[in-house]
């Protein structure tokens, strides 16, 4: 019977070498964070005074009658004005803030090779920035959830509430002008290609800002865990219902835009700022982190929601 060979009895142990073993570390991994895809995709406006006023034309208005006429003995020009709605909407920045305490003392003598203060602060927005993306969907006040017109709202053409290919034609009947891209949690993605390959028809994938994305009718499908399963980012049922958007983005299109503040002190980002507290009696330096953001729907037909969609309807395939 074979026997495990004993080192040598004067070598020297693992354990003990390993302690004066100079040992490569990394940053801190942080598995929460997400691409955060829309906030790359959005266009984004930045604001000068934190309000940004949406001017409409009045509901039910036409455009001007004019007159196209070769005869020159035709000159009753037709008049009017376009009517403007009273009271436009105004948004507001929201804010998403947080304070990053760091002991001094672990500052001095832990931050070699990574700086302690800098790592934290970094992390921290990592965090605010995710806040930031469930916040332009979810925002009872901005979220583009909240405000999707009653016109642009559809359920599945199946009782099941599995999302097919009809269901995403009729969105893009709906945001018919230059549509962006549609926004869907990765599990509706995959529902959504369940269906559509098993009608032979399975979504291309396009290759776009360095990331790879199934699309249809050549609009890229975006994904998000921030259009919650069940009100989750990370659904641990096998069933569950999402919402899958189709969105315009640009102003000059009248379609969804970001918004953000401009000219912040200790901006480190598009409306991002850090601010040094000060260090307090028992040596803890204090760091305030506000990311100022908002969304505005400059048209209805920008948007567009396909509601109650079940992510968790498989097929049994011989």
């Amino acid at each position: 019977m074979a026997t495990t060979p004993k080192p040598p009895f004067n070598a020297l142990p693992y354990e003990n070498a390993y302690n004066l073993a100079d040992v490569t570390k990394t940053r801190p991994q942080y598995a929460a964070l997400t691409p955060r895809w829309l906030t790359h995709f959005l266009e984004f406006k930045g604001l000068e005074a934190g309000l940004y006023r949406v001017n409409r034309v009045a509901e039910g208005n036409t455009p001007l009658d004019v007159l196209c006429s070769q005869d020159p003995a035709k000159i009753d020009i037709p008049q009017g004005y376009i009517e403007y709605e009273a009271k436009p909407r105004e948004y507001r920045l929201g804010a998403v803030s947080t304070i990053v305490n760091v002991d001094t003392r672990v500052q001095d003598v832990l931050s070699s090779p990574y700086d302690q203060t800098a790592e934290q602060i970094a992390l921290a927005i990592e965090s605010l920035k995710e806040r930031q993306e469930s916040q332009i969907i979810n925002n009872d006040d901005y979220g583009l959830l909240k405000n999707v017109a009653d016109s642009q709202r559809i359920q599945p053409r199946r009782a099941d509430g599995r999302p097919t290919p009809d269901d995403l034609d009729e969105l893009i009947t709906k945001v018919w002008k230059e549509p962006s891209f549609f926004l869907a949690h990765p599990r509706a993605i995959a529902a959504f290609g369940r269906e559509a390959t098993r009608r032979g028809v399975p979504p291309v994938t396009l290759s776009i800002q360095g990331g790879a994305f199934l699309s249809w009718r050549g609009i890229p499908i975006i994904p998000t865990d921030k259009l919650f399963v069940d009100g989750l980012k990370t659904p641990k049922a096998l069933t569950g219902k999402t919402n899958i958007l189709l969105v315009r983005t640009g102003e000059s299109k009248r379609g969804v835009i970001g918004l953000y503040q401009t000219g912040l002190v200790g901006e480190q980002s598009r409306g991002l700022a850090v601010r040094y507290r000060g260090i307090d009696d028992n040596g803890l330096a204090s760091y305030l982190l506000s990311l100022y953001c908002s969304a505005a729907v400059l048209a209805d037909d920008a948007l567009a929601v396909l509601e109650d969609v079940e992510v968790g309807e498989y097929y049994d395939y011989e």
